[in-house]
């Protein structure tokens, strides 16, 4: 499965904070465990050191039972969140996404002629999926135009810092590939992907003249389709942000390449 290392890791971050917390919260509790006798409906707390029945702790003294109890759920908590992450990180020592792919792509390239994988490798995938042809969006009469280093012709300069960070970095994508967004129509994401964790098409969407009235409520429109349709951001659609005052931030785009798109 495709994306469960990325899951399991941040199942272990998650568990580690946990851990963490819980171990901190530990350092100042009371010795002893609670012990809870209910006699026609009313509850009586007793505190257990040494003996198995305890002593009774008054009806005034409300913190030591609270105490006691928290401190007894805190050390199943405990015990269950490092169980887990013990065996995550047993899971991730031997998993990797790519093992069945990488049985294929180990063997000599005179030997993968001969053979049909099980499953199309992602390279494979990819090259069928950028191969086929698309008709973009038309260019009106009298706009600039602007030549990626690809040799595309895109409609701002925006556009092509992207795709000219894509091309440096052999990220194979498709500029305005028309998508039907339901309740919408069609679209033309200004850049689309096939997913290497997903195996499905992502798309990115520079929104450049967010300052602009006009152009921000029918950007809105268009982002809440996209959600509409179940692509949502941070998971199938990538978004970036730009005003005259807060320009593309090249940094942004790497990191965001680097969690989607590598």
């Amino acid at each position: 499965m495709y994306g469960l290392r990325e899951m399991l890791l941040q199942e272990q971050k998650h568990l580690q904070g946990i851990i963490a917390n819980t171990r901190e919260k530990d350092i100042a509790t009371p010795e002893g465990r609670l012990r809870i006798s209910v006699d026609h409906g009313v509850a009586r707390y007793y505190q257990c050191i040494d003996d198995r029945y305890g002593e009774y702790i008054p009806r005034d003294n409300v913190q030591l039972p609270r105490q006691l109890a928290q401190k007894a759920y805190n050390d199943t908590v405990l015990k269950t969140a490092e169980a887990r992450a013990k065996h995550i990180a047993k899971c991730l020592k031997n998993y990797n996404d790519d093992e069945l792919e990488q049985l294929f792509t180990s063997l000599h390239p005179e030997r993968q002629k001969l053979i049909t994988p099980v499953e199309p490798t992602f390279s494979q995938l990819q090259e069928q999926w950028y191969s086929e042809p698309y008709v973009g969006k038309a260019f009106k009469e009298g706009m600039p135009v602007i030549l990626t280093e690809k040799g595309e012709r895109v409609r701002s300069k925006s556009e092509k810092i992207l795709a000219d960070f894509f091309y440096r970095n052999n990220i194979l994508y498709k500029y305005e590939k028309p998508l039907n967004l339901s309740g919408h129509g069609i679209v033309y994401p200004d850049f689309t992907f096939l997913s290497r964790k997903l195996r499905k098409e992502i798309y990115w969407e520079h929104e450049g003249m967010m300052d602009k009235p006009e152009y921000a409520i029918k950007a809105v429109k268009k982002l809440n389709s996209y959600q509409m349709n179940g692509i949502l951001p941070g998971e199938r659609l990538i978004l970036t942000f730009e005003t005259e005052q807060d320009v593309l931030n090249t940094r942004i785009v790497s990191e965001l390449a680097d969690k989607y798109l590598r």
